[in-house]
């Protein structure tokens, strides 16, 4: 059962780094033939769902949103918060345990 649960969950975190990674070069490519754009908010909210990392990898793949100050500092802090939030499930399971 623990085994599924690792599966789902890293299925999960792969699948929405992808997204977030295509995402950014999806929108650059948008942006530079001057199309309709993916809205910041969606760009954003995939990474605040476990899509930081890919999101980060477009960002220096692209080298897009590298300049905007809520895209160069919001992702990494969206990352650490991430990474915070994960020390601190796997210490109280730990506890728990």
């Amino acid at each position: 059962m623990e085994l599924i649960i690792y599966l789902l969950v890293g299925g999960y975190l792969l699948i929405i780094n992808l997204i977030g990674f295509i995402l950014m070069g999806m929108d650059k490519t948008k942006a530079r033939k001057n199309q309709w754009r993916i809205p910041e908010k969606t760009l954003f909210i995939a990474a605040i769902l476990g899509g930081s990392v890919g999101s980060i990898l477009g960002m220096k793949f692209f080298r897009h949103k590298t300049k905007h100050p809520i895209f160069a500092l919001g992702m990494p802090v969206i990352l650490i918060v991430q990474i915070l939030l994960i020390i601190l499930f796997v210490f109280q399971i730990g506890l728990s345990a």
